[in-house]
């Protein structure tokens, strides 16, 4: 009788981060601090090229993760004819990160494609937004910015549209995450996200945690991996459930025999899938 055979082990950062690393064409600030830049990936040939705003995870702590984790994506997504606005962003564990900078500095570097796609040959009619884990909730919430309380410090101005998103591990819900022990950025890093309630901003999560924006009004694409101990699989099938039951375009995407890392690994089922996806979104 042969053996049934093992379930392979899920990647780790180490699988990916130990390729070859390749490089953005240009670094563009859009404030002051060191992770207020942008990286953007630009394809040969003349544009205006399909572009998609890119959005790192890492729990939102910089000290985890920066702009960098994505360069293999990128890279990937360039390679296919894809420009990439790689943005970065302060987390709850910089100064002037947390609430409302986090949201803010996403905003402001996703508006900020706008100021620079004559110079780079972008085409900002139809963006799509890809997020990781933690920059899938940003991703999202980014989409869901014309819909923020007219009250909220972090409503105004012009958000850049966004036609798509496809949401890869991602944690939108964050009232969910701070109710989940089991998710592997923990449940303290919400409150640190949203900030305490007060007399100005009683409900830390009106404004911050994608649910309470519902519907969208644009179409959501969730790529999670069947096996990723970062985000438990029920995060994205009740956001997913949350969408469309608030009348959005939403579906969930399950690869097997697939963590947390391979969302964003070129050449693995998940990230073929997703691309698959971000090349449909352009029609």
């Amino acid at each position: 009788m042969t053996p049934p055979s093992a379930t392979p082990a899920s990647m780790t950062w180490d699988d990916l981060t130990s390729r070859p690393r390749p490089a953005p064409d240009a670094t563009i600030a859009y404030g002051d601090d060191r992770m207020q830049k942008v990286d953007v990936w630009v394809p040969h040939g003349r544009g205006p090229f399909r572009t998609v705003l890119m959005v790192h995870g890492g729990c939102w702590q910089t000290a985890i993760a920066d702009r960098s984790l994505m360069d293999w994506i990128a890279a990937d997504l360039r390679d296919a004819g894809h420009a990439v606005w790689n943005i970065d962003y302060r987390g709850v564990d910089r100064d002037g990160g947390g609430y409302p900078g986090t949201f803010l500095d996403a905003a402001r570097a996703a508006d900020a494609v706008r100021d620079h796609a004559g110079r780079f040959g972008l085409d900002t009619r139809r963006i799509v937004a890809v997020g990781h884990s933690a920059g899938a909730h940003l991703a999202l919430w980014l989409a869901g910015r014309p819909r923020l309380p007219e009250a909220s410090p972090l409503a105004g101005g012009d958000p850049l549209g966004i036609a798509h998103v496809v949401a890869l591990g991602g944690l939108p819900d964050l009232e969910a995450v701070a109710a989940s022990p089991d998710n592997g950025c923990g449940i303290d890093v919400a409150a640190d996200l949203v900030g305490p309630a007060t007399a100005a901003h009683p409900d830390p999560y009106a404004d911050t945690s994608v649910p309470r924006l519902l519907p969208l009004g644009v179409r959501q694409d969730l790529v999670n991996g069947r096996d990723d101990a970062i985000v438990p699989l029920r995060l994205g099938t009740d956001y997913a459930e949350r969408a469309r039951a608030a009348g959005d375009e939403a579906a969930l995407h399950v690869i097997d025999a697939t963590g947390h890392v391979e969302l964003v690994t070129p050449d693995t089922a998940a990230w073929t899938a997703a691309k698959a996806l971000i090349a449909a979104a352009f029609g």
